[in-house]
């Protein structure tokens, strides 16, 4: 058997940098796609030229011809423009759209069995869009978000407790937006629930910084928004899947009932391992915790709502 193949589309700061993780991981060969011409092959060619260095000997290729995606076990699509300082997530909403239609109708042309992975923001409406597109059963069509959000929230609670990042877990469900819900009742610290370690004012910071994150880099970047750790949990959803490791991550999913939500994408616990979405782990909420998934639920019907008015 031959090494798995994935594709990435858009080599932007997000596509690249995945290829890139991606092809270091040594046992995935990877295309690089995008419109632009001979930029993803320079990117790709850059990138290759590391693998004596790094130990990989897998394959990268770049191209602006989507038949070179052909027979993909894996496509993340990354495409679409990124926001702007002041820019809010509706504005991107339309462009995205159209541009995650067109990338995913191709994508199922060539790769009618592929797993697709959706990074493109507004995360939760590009997902649902993707879904809707492909025809694909939903197990096969998952977006990234939880896992940045995850690691963002991981991120300040060890800097606040000054303890390793290892040490910390949590989740967050819900949009990826101000909306989203980190389930801070299990999160934990060494295995201790977070509660006993910080006041509810610090964790509500924290939460608050959170939800902000990509905001926050975007304020500091000037132009451009964040690609580093976003990329890294690209490369960890897609080594689960490469690997079959069963993971459990938060993962934007259709949804058809599980926590109340019917047809619409939305950020929730998943194990994800070669088939995809392998199971919804649906937990019971508390009333407070219902109550702000609510409120995220109202704010992707709303976008989901603008994206098909508006076109």
């Amino acid at each position: 058997m031959g090494r798995k193949k994935v594709t990435v589309v858009g080599a932007g700061n997000v596509g690249a940098t995945t290829a890139q993780r991606i092809h270091e991981f040594g046992y995935a060969d990877v295309v690089l796609l995008d419109i632009v011409k001979d930029m993803p092959q320079g990117k790709a060619l850059d990138i290759l030229e590391s693998g004596p260095i790094l130990g990989s000997d897998a394959l990268i290729t770049g191209s602006n011809d989507y038949q070179d995606s052909q027979d993909s076990d894996l496509v993340i699509i990354t495409a679409g423009i990124a926001r702007k300082p002041g820019m809010s997530r509706d504005d991107l909403l339309i462009t995205n759209k159209t541009i995650v239609g067109s990338v995913t109708k191709e994508i199922v042309k060539f790769s009618p069995n592929c797993l697709l992975m959706v990074v493109s923001n507004p995360l939760d409406a590009m997902l649902h869009h993707c879904y809707k597109v492909s025809g694909f059963p939903k197990h096969r069509v998952f977006g990234m978000a939880g896992v940045l959000d995850t690691a963002r929230f991981r991120t300040f609670i060890a800097l606040e407790l000054n303890v390793s990042v290892d040490d910390v877990q949590a989740y967050v469900l819900g949009g990826h937006g101000d909306d989203m819900v980190p389930l801070v009742r299990y999160t934990t610290v060494g295995g201790i629930p977070i509660s006993e370690l910080l006041s509810s004012k610090r964790i509500d910071a924290i939460v608050q910084r959170t939800r902000k994150g990509g905001g926050e880099i975007v304020g500091l970047l000037k132009s451009g928004s964040a690609y580093y750790a976003p990329s890294a949990a690209v490369a960890q959803m897609a080594e689960s899947v490469l690997l079959d490791k069963k993971r459990i991550f938060s993962a934007c999913v259709y949804l058809e009932g599980e926590f109340g939500v019917h047809g619409l994408s939305l950020g929730v616990l998943v194990k994800l391992g070669a088939n995809g979405i392998e199971q919804i782990i649906d937990i019971e909420l508390t009333k407070d915790e219902k109550s702000m998934l609510k409120q995220s639920v109202k704010s992707v019907e709303e976008l989901v709502e603008i994206m098909y008015r508006k076109s």
